[in-house]
C-alpha cells in the first residue's frame, strides 16, 4: 500500500507479481475477471505503467519505480 493502491489493488498486484494470471486472481479473491481488470488498469494509473511489468517492477522497486 505504500505504492498508494488501495488494499484491494494490494492484492491484485501482490498476485500479478507471482505469476497468477488473471483468472487465477479472480479465483484466489472472489471476484470476476473483469473486476481484476479493471483493478489493474487502476494500478498501471496510479504507478504510471502501462502494463503488468511495468507494475511488477514498481511493486519489486517502489522507490525506484
Amino acid at each position: 500500500r505504500a505504492l498508494g493502491l488501495t488494499r484491494r489493488e494490494a492484492e491484485v498486484l501482490e498476485r500479478m507479481a507471482a505469476g497468477r494470471s488473471n483468472g487465477e486472481i479472480a479465483s484466489d479473491l472472489t471476484i470476476s475477471r473483469l473486476t481484476v481488470k479493471k483493478h489493474a488498469e487502476h494500478i498501471y494509473e496510479k504507478l504510471g505503467v502501462t502494463g503488468r511489468a511495468g507494475a511488477i517492477a514498481c511493486a519489486h522497486d517502489p522507490v525506484g519505480g
